[in-house]
C-alpha cells in the first residue's frame, strides 16, 4: 500500500435489533436474496439470515453501510449454513 492509499474498511459488524417484534434493525448486510411480505432472505457477514412474518417490508437498504430495516410482525430469525448440494429455494422451504 503505497502512501496517500486507504485501507479497505473491515465489514461491519453484523448486530440484530429487534423491538416489539414490529421494527427490525440488521447491520452487516451484504445482500438481499428475495423478499416478499412473508419472507426476507439476507446474506449477512455472519451467513444467510431468514426473517420470516407478517406483513415484512423493507423501510430502508443500504449496501454501502450495510444497515437494513424492515416493519412488519416479525415471527422468526433463522441462520442457514450453506449446504453445497441444497438449492436456494430447498434451503428456504425446509423449515
Amino acid at each position: 500500500m503505497s502512501i496517500g492509499e486507504k485501507a479497505p474498511a473491515p465489514p461491519p459488524a453484523h448486530r440484530i435489533v429487534l423491538s416489539d417484534r414490529q421494527h427490525l434493525a440488521v447491520s452487516g448486510v451484504e445482500g438481499v436474496e428475495s423478499f416478499d411480505e412473508a419472507t426476507i432472505v439476507l446474506t449477512t457477514s455472519e451467513g444467510s439470515l431468514i426473517v420470516r412474518g407478517e406483513g415484512l417490508h423493507i423501510e430502508k437498504l443500504s449496501l454501502d453501510g450495510g444497515d437494513l430495516l424492515v416493519e412488519g410482525t416479525v415471527e422468526s430469525l433463522t441462520y442457514e449454513e450453506e449446504e453445497p448440494h441444497q438449492s436456494f429455494f430447498g434451503r428456504l422451504f425446509r423449515g
